[in-house]
């Protein structure tokens, strides 16, 4: 168990010591007092909400019914009196609720809204009474209606985020199409143009001036290499982007490379003559398609750059899952040239791209004891989005 689960786990015990010590510690305290301590107790489940929302809420509704149904009355108050501010605590139930209305499945949200309302409505209606049943049921009503229409504004604040990114996602796949297309009419278009006219010229004439047609023919042959270089510059640049994809004309139909290929990209880089040591750490699960693609690329590029600049042996790669990102990291001891360099050409670059498109953050430079280090990190879609899907 991590530091943060410890501590999150930590201060959902001591809410409950807590409202037990208001309870069984302080009977003849006003229910007021009780409320407002139930209430600022609440602040320790932070951690438990953020991990388990549906346990908060459990145990902020256990916390509260704690405080209602306890023995300040015991006292000999005045029952209405006594349990004037007792259900205070259940403002903190309907902040966890809106957390869970916001972050989870609309299926999850309404169950948690539902039980909520009974037991807010069972405990207001069994415990208070004259003018103040009226006010409470009115107040907790719309405490609840609040929270509930704040989570819904957040959850469709981050669906349209989503829906922007993969619009986003879509957009620069789109624009590298047309810059391929782009590319290929520049060079092809105006190539075959000048050979279709070369032959023209060369038929009209092979026979009344053959020197003439052997210009022209020559100009074809030029031209026709000058073109097939280019095209074979194209296609070895859109290649690199899948080294696996083989030269044949047969083409590869296997799906996209994630990071559960990183070993077999380890076994490879150690044929070229760097030994890659591979850590994972967090609990390893299947990623969005578009983050699992770049993650892989950004450690391939990585390993590329150690092979062809480093001058090293061995290079560490260090992948982290974590609850909301996913982080890979690649060390080496090697020569440390500067980032963005010309060592490094356009990887440095192609990598920056990848994580802006996903909103991530990436560093990469030398190291201070010598190397150099390339570390991103990826944010993973929260559950109320969908995975954003790879498209090529």
């Amino acid at each position: 168990m991590t530091r943060t689960n410890l501590m999150a786990w930590a201060g959902g015990v001591l809410y409950l010591l807590a409202v037990g010590l208001l309870v069984g510690g302080a009977p003849r305290a006003s229910g007021t007092v009780h409320g407002i301590g139930a209430l600022l107790a609440a602040s320790l489940l932070v951690g438990v909400v953020r991990r388990k929302p549906i346990l908060a809420l459990a145990m902020a509704l256990f916390g509260s019914m704690a405080v209602v149904v306890g023995p300040p009355s015991s006292a000999g108050a005045d029952v209405s009196a006594s349990y004037q501010g007792q259900f205070l605590p259940y403002l903190a139930v309907d902040l966890v609720m809106g957390f869970i209305v916001a972050t989870r499945t609309r299926r999850v949200s309404a169950v948690a809204a539902a039980a909520s309302l009974a037991v807010q409505l069972l405990l207001v209606g069994g415990f208070a009474h004259g003018d103040s049943l009226t006010v409470n049921l009115v107040i907790a009503l719309l405490a609840m209606a609040a929270a509930y229409t704040g989570g819904l504004l957040i959850r469709e604040r981050r669906e349209h985020a989503v829906e922007l990114r993969a619009q986003e996602v879509a957009e620069a796949v789109t624009a590298e199409r047309l810059r391929i297309a782009r590319e290929l009419h520049d060079m092809v278009a105006h190539s075959i143009g000048i050979i279709a006219i070369q032959a023209g010229v060369g038929s009209r004439v092979i026979r009344t001036q053959p020197e003439e047609a052997r210009e022209a023919l020559s100009a074809i042959e030029a031209t026709s290499r000058e073109t097939l270089s280019g095209l074979r510059r194209t296609l070895v640049a859109l290649r690199q982007a899948d080294p696996d994809a083989e030269v044949s004309g047969r083409a590869p139909l296997a799906p996209s490379p994630g990071l559960a290929d990183i070993e077999r990209l380890a076994a490879a880089t150690a044929e070229a003559g760097v030994r890659v040591d591979v850590r994972r750490d967090g609990e390893q699960r299947p990623l969005p398609a578009d983050i699992d693609l770049s993650a892989y690329r950004i450690v391939q590029e990585a390993l590329t750059n150690v092979v062809r600049h480093a001058g090293t042996g061995h290079c560490r790669v260090r992948i982290e899952y974590e609850d909301e990102n996913v982080s890979v990291e690649i060390i080496d001891d090697g020569r440390g040239a500067a980032a963005d360099g010309p060592a490094h050409g356009f990887g440095i670059v192609g990598m920056r791209e990848r994580v802006a498109l996903l909103h991530g953050s990436l560093s990469a430079g030398p190291r201070p004891e010598g190397g150099f280090r390339v570390a991103a990190r990826l944010p993973l879609p929260d559950a109320a989005g969908v995975a954003v899907e790879a498209r090529g």
